[in-house]
């Protein structure tokens, strides 16, 4: 089935043809048609794998027919999602399949000022996609009403919790009209996500792809075995040898990423960082300039590993394994979204065994080990343009960036 046969407006399958979208992916397949039914929905599904359309186009539907049949006013659908990053690039989602319609989105999140945010919503919007905690601010001092709401939908719960947003999206319920959809998307599903699901979705219809395996089938991803010290004369190495591709580079800390960042530059590659410790203009700058080609290393921390949906990103690299064990699947499926195939590659030092022992328990499959050689590992050692290894230096990046830390703290 194609896109062109669902009974969805002429508009929305225009802005579905010039973004490339010609089939519906598994999730898309399942999912549309219960959506539009008006269903309240619980998925499950792995990262990339077209979740956020499949929400999309059927809300997308329904306001453009409500719009065009009679005067509809006030917010009427609701996205929670658990990171500034995916707020901006879901409400991208929405405005581009709802380009040639009169529905309007946008996206709250904090980390900036209110004024604009408030300045928008004054204007009137129909979709409001944002994180929980601001969005409970601005329904608190009065500037979001949710009372017109007829679709909530949540995505990324499992993410959400993560980050202690439960209190939140439980406060926020209350704002909202009892009869309404509910749409439920999470890329993992434990007692935590059920019990959240089951007091917010009525008869839902359970949908679940690919549980037992969850790293997309079309992403390639491997594991090399390098010593911690070693890691950034392997990532020049990948990164010169592809030198037109866009290679997303996650780490484990804020001050790792710095330091990433700052071996590159001595080998005069360019890149950016993206973290927490980012003001939020310049984490958009970033992604505006990786999502450009402008830039083809963006360096992240596990913080933006669900918020970075970027298209044709061809490597993943883990340059630190991530601590817990789900966000490895979050992390390569930066990587291969879509249809798209996608190549994801970890480096695991010694001391990094044990994590990914418990990563590849949390697959329930082994990794595939890329074979290194000694004669490889040699080679790449002696490849590399960057200076010995001078503790002195490093320790003084590393008291630097503590120092700008503080000093932004103080303003």
């Amino acid at each position: 089935m194609k896109f062109e046969d669902y009974p969805i407006a002429a508009e929305i399958k225009r802005s579905l043809e010039a973004a490339g979208f010609k089939k519906p992916t598994d999730i898309q397949f399942k999912a549309i048609p219960a959506v539009m039914k008006g269903e309240d929905v619980l998925a499950i599904a792995q990262t990339g794998t077209g979740k956020t359309a499949a929400f999309a186009i059927p809300v997308v539907d329904k306001l453009h027919k409500q719009k065009t049949s009679s005067r509809s006013e006030g917010i009427k659908c609701v996205v929670m999602v658990p990171t500034r990053e995916l707020a901006i690039q879901i409400a991208d989602v929405f405005v581009s399949i709802s380009r040639h319609t009169k529905v309007k989105t946008f996206s709250v999140f904090g980390g900036v000022e209110q004024g604009p945010q408030i300045a928008k919503l004054e204007k009137g919007i129909d979709i409001l996609v944002s994180t929980p905690g601001r969005m409970f601010d601005l329904v608190s001092q009065g500037h979001i009403k949710l009372d017109r709401v007829d679709t909530l939908i949540l995505d990324e719960a499992d993410h959400m919790l993560d980050l202690g947003f439960i209190k939140d999206i439980q406060d926020l319920i209350r704002h909202l009209p009892k009869r309404r959809q509910t749409l439920f998307f999470s890329a993992t599903i434990d007692e935590k996500i059920k019990k959240l699901a089951y007091s917010l979705v009525r008869n839902a219809i359970r949908i679940q792809i690919s549980p037992k395996n969850p790293v997309a089938k079309n992403i390639d991803h491997s594991v090399a075995f390098v010593a911690m010290d070693d890691k950034r004369f392997f990532l020049e190495r990948v990164i010169r040898q592809n030198a037109e591709k866009k290679i997303l580079v996650f780490v484990r800390t804020k001050v790792r990423a710095e330091r990433v960042y700052n071996a590159l530059e001595r080998m005069e590659i360019k890149s950016l960082t993206i973290h927490g410790d980012k003001e939020q203009a310049d984490r958009l700058t970033a992604m505006n300039e990786f999502k450009k080609g402008n830039v083809k290393v963006l360096i992240a921390t596990d913080v933006s590993a669900r918020g970075i949906d970027i298209p044709n990103v061809d490597y993943v690299i883990n340059y630190d394994l991530p601590e817990q064990p789900e966000n490895y699947v979050h992390r390569v499926g930066r990587t291969g979204r879509g249809m798209q195939k996608g190549i994801a590659v970890s480096f695991c030092s010694e001391e990094e065994k044990p994590v990914l022992d418990q990563i590849q328990q949390y697959l329930d499959k082994p990794i595939a080990v890329v074979k290194l050689t000694a004669e490889d590992y040699a080679e790449t050692l002696e490849f590399t343009t960057d200076a010995p290894d001078d503790l002195g230096a490093l320790m003084r990046e590393v008291e630097e960036f503590e120092s700008r830390k503080k000093k932004k703290g103080k303003k």
